[in-house]
């Protein structure tokens, strides 16, 4: 039902008080959810629009409108006395809500494998594989959780897009992340930083598929100011904030940003400017307030540590569901039971500046957990109480080493899920995973589809010499020679790709890096097919930018090296950077091994001595950043100093492959070794 009408006179509807003259007005009613119809009312008054989003009954709503039509909104004579019709505001009373939530999807739409540590029949921690994670999954869960509660609300904290192929080789940008959202249908969505991986013209067409249902998420943030020549500017399609409605109860929703991330690492068009977020957050709570709105959620894409220091400067705030630091938040035991570290409590419960009680939480990261979060809130709309689960999702199937369990030890199994309280096994949304099929076949045809021309072996050696990595390498590799002198040229090409792609696409480096043991696959002369590219790189890392001074950067060669060389090491960590060099020695020392740094400057092009005082920017894998293969330096540096590009390892270097001269007789790209000088092995002594 539509309705759309004009009025110059005051009225009043549905217990909002509206002054107007020159107004165009519209009520959609929307197909219900999970929870209720959703009534969008957009309101016009001499060019400046205003969003408000709510639910409730559609046929009381229908009735109002009606009402208020009657109460003088259709008649342009200023001398009618008819009353206005008002709604009787609801008595207060408390509220129970629940929140169900995600963030950071980053285009993990589809099931992926993982692994668990569970007890078997005799007690024995051991490792099972399990599929986990989905957005057909994500559908499922909330599904079936919303049915329990009432007053549900479903969020989304930002970050749907880029991460994987779902992104842009299953159609238009962003558009299989949209679909798949709306089977959920969110209550509300805030702006991620990633939503600008393809500037503000590529936000808006995520939109325009998001809105392209009639589910019709509203997209808020209330610190970005879009630009005049921005395709966003005047649309409506970003808010600052919406209201919902649960059991007659009014409930603000309040969207952010993180600035200073995005305008360095994403996309905006320039004139597209961030507000700080706490200004931005306090001025929306203060007019949401102002409007008589006791109950204020905040859905925030600025971190979890920021949101903490964010939380204490604000007044007004209840809930804060976030995003962007892909935080895992629950109890210690997530890490015995090796799903992950967790970072701080489910929810974690703090106070504003006026120390009232706020409850905050995220839900970590690519669709592997589901939050769900009741919070209590009295008659005033303070909240009284708040607890939650971060609900891990899981298949039903489980593996030891590929082969099923004895009926034992799966009994012991899933009993130790059960036990846990947030392993949750759930089977996919058939529907949802109807509407994820059509872009897995795009993806399929896209990965054989051929990308690029070889011409010269690309060899892959992890470590140079002649000691314990000759197998790495192929017979003609190894006799001509060069992988003993500077190892693997697979290697050194994706380490370049990475500082070449982070300075054209994503704000800049000075350092790349990447683990000899993280590229799988060689590339033979001939045509490459995206299936291939996949194959060198398998593991799905994002990219992440830290900042790190020429000490640190010395210390991480020292522990790659220290990795592979010590008593026990292994081959698989040997460094390679991409605008770093220098001479290895493996008879020396931890801290000695590496000599003689030099980075590359840019600007000149030419090699400087690595400079212990200066920071450096290092572009390099999610894995590594955490310390992962024993890079304890990287490891170590803090929150601060390290950002999350999201941009998925093998999508680089697909981006970087693009670019590349094309091949007159082909078209296809043609990737060769790098120039000698940019090796990072300058020598190699054993």
């Amino acid at each position: 039902m539509n309705y759309t009408g004009g009025v110059s006179k005051p009225c009043q509807a549905g217990g909002f008080h509206f002054h107007f003259r020159c107004v165009f007005f519209h009520f959609e009613f929307m197909p219900p959810s999970h929870t209720a119809n959703r009534i969008r009312a957009s309101i016009t008054t001499d060019g400046k629009r205003q969003m408000k989003d709510w639910k409730r009954n559609a046929i009381a709503a229908a009735m109002l409108s009606a009402m208020a039509l009657m109460a003088g909104c259709g008649s342009s004579n200023d001398d009618d006395e008819t009353p206005p019709v008002t709604e009787t505001p609801a008595e207060p009373r408390p509220l129970e809500l629940t929140i169900l939530h995600i963030n950071d999807q980053h285009s993990a739409l589809d099931s992926s494998d993982r692994t668990l540590m569970l007890k078997d029949s005799t007690g024995t921690p051991t490792e099972v594989e399990i599929a986990s994670a989905g957005m057909p999954r994500v559908k499922a869960a909330i599904d079936a959780l919303a049915a329990e509660s009432s007053n549900v609300i479903t969020l989304h904290a930002g970050d749907a897009l880029t991460g994987t192929l779902y992104f842009n080789r299953a159609g238009e940008a962003g558009q299989a992340d949209a679909a798949l959202m709306n089977t959920v249908c969110f209550d509300a969505m805030a702006v991620g930083n990633h939503e600008f991986d393809k500037g503000d013209a590529g936000l808006k067409g995520f939109i325009d598929f998001l809105h392209a249902d009639t589910c019709k998420t509203p997209v808020l943030s209330a610190n970005v100011q879009f630009g005049e020549s921005s395709p966003l500017h005047g649309t409506g399609l970003v808010n600052p904030s919406t209201i919902i409605e649960r059991d007659g109860q009014r409930i603000g929703i309040v969207g952010l940003t993180i600035a200073s991330k995005t305008k360095q690492s994403s996309s905006p068009d320039a004139t597209t400017t961030f507000a700080d977020e706490t200004e931005a957050a306090q001025a929306q709570i203060d007019a949401l307030r102002a409007d008589g709105i006791n109950k204020v959620i905040v859905l925030s894409h600025i971190g979890y540590n920021y949101d903490k220091d964010v939380i204490a400067r604000l007044s007004g705030v209840d809930v804060v569901v976030g995003g962007d630091s892909h935080s895992l938040l629950g109890p210690d035991t997530l890490e015995t039971y090796d799903v992950g570290s967790p970072e701080g409590p489910y929810p974690t419960r703090l106070t504003d500046k006026d120390g009232k009680q706020v409850c905050l939480v995220q839900a970590w990261e690519y669709t592997k957990v589901l939050g769900e979060l009741k919070v209590s809130f009295d008659a005033n709309g303070d909240v009284t109480a708040c607890e939650g689960t971060p609900h891990v999702l899981l298949g039903e199937t489980v593996t030891v080493g590929g082969t099923a369990p004895s009926s034992e030890d799966l009994a012991a199994f899933r009993a130790d899920l059960a036990a846990a309280g947030y392993l949750r096994q759930q089977a996919p949304d058939a529907g949802a995973e109807a509407v994820l099929q059509p872009f897995k076949d795009k993806v399929e045809v896209y990965s054989q589809s051929e990308v690029a021309l070889v011409t010269q072996e690309l060899c892959r050696r992890r470590v140079p010499g002649t000691a314990g990595d000759t197998s790495n390498s192929s017979a003609s590799c190894n006799a001509e020679g060069k992988v003993t002198q500077r190892g693997g040229d697979i290697q050194q090409l994706v380490a370049q790709a990475y500082l070449e792609m982070a300075n054209d696409s994503y704000g800049g480096a000075d350092i790349a890096l990447q683990n000899g043991g993280g590229v799988r696959q060689p590339l033979n002369p001939g045509r490459i097919t995206a299936a291939q590219v996949i194959e060198v790189l398998p593991f799905g890392n994002v990219l992440w930018r830290m900042e790190v001074t020429g000490v640190e950067v010395k210390a991480m060669i020292e522990d790659g090296m220290d990795a592979v060389f010590r008593n026990g090491g292994t081959t698989g960590p040997y460094p390679y950077a991409g605008g770093l060099r220098w001479d290895a020695d493996r008879t020396q020392p931890k801290g000695n091994r590496a000599s003689n740094l030099e980075v590359l400057d840019q600007a000149t092009n030419t090699w400087l001595p690595l400079d212990d005082a200066r920071t450096y920017r290092l572009f390099l894998l999610s894995f590594l950043a955490g310390g992962g293969d024993g890079y304890t330096t990287l490891g170590s540096v803090p929150a601060e100093r390290r950002q999350d590009i999201g941009a998925l390892d093998a999508d680089v270097f697909q981006a970087y492959i693009d670019k590349q001269p094309k091949d007159p007789g082909t078209g296809l790209p043609v990737l060769n070794r790098v120039a000698d000088d940019l090796y990072s092995t300058k020598s190699f002594t054993e």
